[in-house]
């Protein structure tokens, strides 16, 4: 059975901006998957590339067996992607939007009671006969989904759909989306609300500077032991100049009296950290701790993946 998506040794380039590097990536069939990266990483010209809106100077991108370029009107048909930006024609409604979306992919009225069964679970209904223009930032984009959705695609790409959305939007946007993965949609989200990747997505690629720095399942990612945080409340016994050198090299954050350390597997243990600030003439008021979670996870690869990037460059040069 055909991957979702399957990317193999994907590059592209805009002049001087090499935007992916031989990108390797299997999305399997009904995967909540997500791409997360840095602004600038990657991941909307992949999309692109995915979608037949820009093409890869070389490898291969196929959806659900259909290669992108060679059996483009296959690979578009299974696929549905909601785009970062709000784009939209002012001179149509809601209703005549998505029957002009379906006509596209050959649908005629048959396919109105889809139509209306988007609308009804987008919160439409209502303003299904309004002009896009009189809509909301959020309706816009909820007609935006109905618009990827409304030939019924088995692959759904969502780039940033929550960008700008109120709270309550927001859930109800993602009930939708769970219900449709729960009905077998393969879906791919790319986020900068990394709480969201980590409340849906099974399994998670990070791409930075146009390279795959990690790929596995959410469980795995979370216990790679990236860093326990350890966040300690001290009042010191008598004034000290400075903190041993020990601590000030695992001290992440010092407001006031609250000093915020960051351990891991390589740098000591708690009861270890508690040891030192005693022996520094520390009074240990509260302790806290919190375990890694994926924005730790995303922030300290990215971070080593820049620190390796930076360090290749100087070797060349």
């Amino acid at each position: 059975m055909s991957a979702a998506i399957a990317i193999h040794g994907v590059h592209k380039r805009y002049r001087s901006v090499h935007a992916l590097r031989g990108l390797d990536l299997t999305i399997e069939r009904g995967e909540f998957f997500g791409l997360l990266g840095p602004n600038g990483a990657g991941k909307s010209t992949l999309i692109n590339i995915i979608a037949g809106l820009a093409r890869a100077d070389s490898g291969s991108v196929s959806v659900l067996g259909h290669d992108v370029v060679s059996d483009y009107r296959q690979a578009r048909r299974r696929l549905g992607v909601v785009p970062q930006e709000l784009v939209f024609d002012p001179f149509f409604s809601v209703r005549e939007i998505l029957r002009i979306q379906a006509g596209y992919f050959g649908l005629g009225r048959a396919n109105d009671d889809w139509i209306e069964e988007l609308l009804a679970a987008l919160m439409l209904a209502d303003r299904a006969d309004s002009n896009m223009r009189a809509l909301s930032g959020g309706m816009k984009r909820r007609v935006l989904i109905a618009q990827a959705l409304v030939h019924k695609p088995e692959v759904v790409v969502l780039d940033e759909p929550t960008a700008g959305v109120d709270v309550e939007l927001r859930h109800s946007l993602w009930e939708f989306v769970q219900r449709l993965h729960r009905a077998g949609h393969t879906i791919v989200l790319t986020t900068h609300y990394l709480e969201e990747a980590e409340s849906l997505c099974d399994r998670i690629a990070i791409i930075d500077h146009g390279n795959l720095i990690a790929l596995d399942s959410k469980a795995a990612l979370l216990q790679r032991g990236m860093g326990q945080r350890c966040s300690v409340t001290v009042m010191l016994a008598h004034p000290l100049a400075e903190l041993p050198s020990a601590l000030s090299a695992q001290l992440k954050t010092q407001e006031g009296p609250r000093l915020q350390f960051t351990l891991d597997r390589e740098h000591g243990s708690i009861v270890e950290l508690l040891d030192a600030l005693r022996a520094a003439g520390a009074e240990i008021l509260d302790l806290q701790t919190e375990q890694a979670d994926l924005e730790d996870i995303f922030v300290e690869l990215t971070r080593r993946d820049r620190h390796e990037s930076a360090r290749t460059v100087h070797t060349v040069s």
